[in-house]
Order: structure tokens, then sequence, then C-alpha cells
């Protein structure tokens, strides 16, 4: 199921850009954006658990420590339909920070293993853990095994691992995406001393090609911001990855299809430029691309405007 996956993504995985990519492929593990216990239990947003029966396989990454609350969301999350919990030791924002979890967790391996032991003891769906390959000077291999090998001896057997360490101050979580240096052969001698577990590497992965390469040494590969900027990378995934030999949607027809789903989610009040900022990147690459982003960019955000700005959209793309 982890052989290639669409990394969560704030601001970016939410139902309708999942509903998108399903439609490109059939297999790709799709994750949530992270959503912390609190916004759950407190925040009472359940609207942002919903997702629609397509989405399949899919993951709902949570951020928070407390093993009471992260215990009633594995809950939610097993009612709802679910087929994973990825709990999130990766994200070096301050506000994850200072609600004491995302990567600063890493220093604490013996929490992560009794908040992982305390979900997967509470549900029969897979917990799984994302993670980085260190914290500000906390960097060497070493510090990445012990956190593996304890975190693993409490039932997990999944980690997802960005090949770069998170610096915790100093750095955006924008920056802490690029410059820290990525150390891919960290993830991969983790996959070596421990070839029991599954091991997923992401971090600066851009094409199918790449993530091909990566598959010779680990279990799955993750793809994030490559996948918001090109979705139809993921056209050959299927066929190259999944053994499915099933012809792709073209990208007409997959914004056809997406359409449809538009104007059911328009009538139950859903804003068309969250659905629409999804597909800016479709075209890319084609001819008459960057007409295509002008046309949606200038348009969706206008008051009253419907469906029809991406059939003008369309015509405007395929007359150039």
């Amino acid at each position: 199921m982890h052989r290639l996956c669409v990394a969560p993504m704030m601001t970016h995985t939410d139902r309708h850009f999942r509903y998108f990519l399903r439609l490109i492929s059939r297999h790709v593990l799709l994750y949530t954006e992270m959503i912390t216990t609190g916004a759950i239990i407190y925040g009472k947003q359940y609207h942002r658990l919903e997702f629609d029966n397509t989405e399949h396989p899919l993951a709902l990454q949570l951020g928070g420590s407390n093993s009471h609350d992260l215990i009633e969301c594995a809950k939610i999350a097993e009612q709802m339909g679910y087929d994973e919990i990825n709990l999130n030791i990766g994200c070096p924002s301050d506000r994850v920070q200072n609600g004491q979890f995302g990567a600063c967790l890493m220093s604490q391996p013996t929490l992560v293993a009794e908040c992982i032991n305390s979900m997967q003891n509470s549900v029969s769906i897979p917990v799984t853990v994302k993670t980085r390959t260190g914290i500000d000077n906390m960097d060497d291999y070493e510090f990445l095994q012990n956190f593996v090998e304890t975190v693993s001896s409490a039932g997990c057997a999944t980690f997802i691992i960005h090949a770069r360490k998170a610096w915790l101050n100093g750095l955006s979580p924008r920056q802490n995406r690029e410059i820290p240096p990525l150390t891919y052969d960290k993830v991969y001698k983790i996959k070596n001393d421990y070839p029991a577990l599954k091991i997923i590497i992401n971090g600066g992965i851009t094409s199918l090609t790449e993530a091909n390469t990566h598959l010779s040494h680990v279990d799955g590969v993750m793809i994030g911001r490559a996948i918001c900027n090109n979705p139809y990378l993921l056209a050959t995934a299927d066929s190259l990855l999944f053994d499915d030999k099933s012809n792709p949607l073209k990208r007409d027809d997959v914004i056809n299809q997406y359409m449809g789903y538009i104007q059911s989610q328009l009538s139950q009040g859903q804003s068309l430029q969250k659905m629409s900022k999804h597909i800016l990147g479709l075209y890319q690459g084609q001819p008459g691309a960057r007409k295509w982003r002008r046309y949606l960019s200038e348009n969706i955000y206008k008051e009253n405007c419907g469906i029809e700005v991406i059939t003008d959209a369309l015509n405007c793309m395929h007359a150039a």
C-alpha cells in the first residue's frame, strides 16, 4: 500500500485535492493534512475528517502527544473508515512545537512509543510514524537509530522518514523542506539494519523515475510538493509501480470528471476557489498551460463565479 504515497501537506491535501488525485491514480496512498487532536476533540472540526469513499486507500495524519486524546481520535478515524493513522513527528513549525508535537518529539522517543502503543492497542488499523532523520544538532545516525528502535519496539512497523533533519529554531517550515541537506543514505541504512520494518522515504523526490531508484533501497516513496505543482505526474504511477495496465484518464477527462464533483460540492456550499486551486498544475508542460493557469488564477476568486470559469479556462487553453 505504501509503494507510492502523496505526502500530507497543510492547505493542500484536503478532501478536494485527494478526490482530484484519485481520478489520476487508483493506487497511490493518500494522506490528509495534519489534523491536531485538539482540533478534533475540542475544536469539533469533524468536517475536516470527511472524505469520499473513492479516496481509499486513505490515511489520517494526527498531530498530538497526549495518549488519551490520540486514542480517542484513533477510534474516531477507525469508525470513519480510514485505512491508517499516521502520527506526525516531522513538522518543525513554532505552533506545533508550542503544542508539544511534531518534530520536537524526536527527542522523546519513549513518549512517542507510549503514544503509538496506546493507539495500536485501541484500533485494528495500522498506526505509523512520519519523522525526520534528526533535529538540530541531534542528527547522527545513532540518534535516528535509537528513535526507530524505541518506537518500533512499541508496535510501530512502518516509518515514513523525511531524509532531512529539522532545525527547530531559525528556519521556517518551508526552509526546513529545502535548506537541511538530504541524507538518503541514513534512510537506506535504517532499512538495511531493520529489514523487518517497512521504511518509506520522503524528501526532494520529484519524479517517478527517482521514486523507482529509491525503491531498490526502501519499501516505499512519498512525494509532496512535486505533485502539487504537477499532479498529472501520477498518471503513469499505476502501470509503473503497481502493475496496473489500465489506461489512465487523459487530462481533459480528469478535469471533466472533476467538474462534476465540483458542481455537486457547490450545491452543498463548498468554495469554488478551494476546489479549483488544486487543478492549476494539471496541464504543466502542455501547450497553453500558462493561459490555463492565468485564466483560473484571475477568475476563480471573483464573486458569484461558477463552474463556467473552468470551462472557459479550458477553451482559452485549447485555443492557444
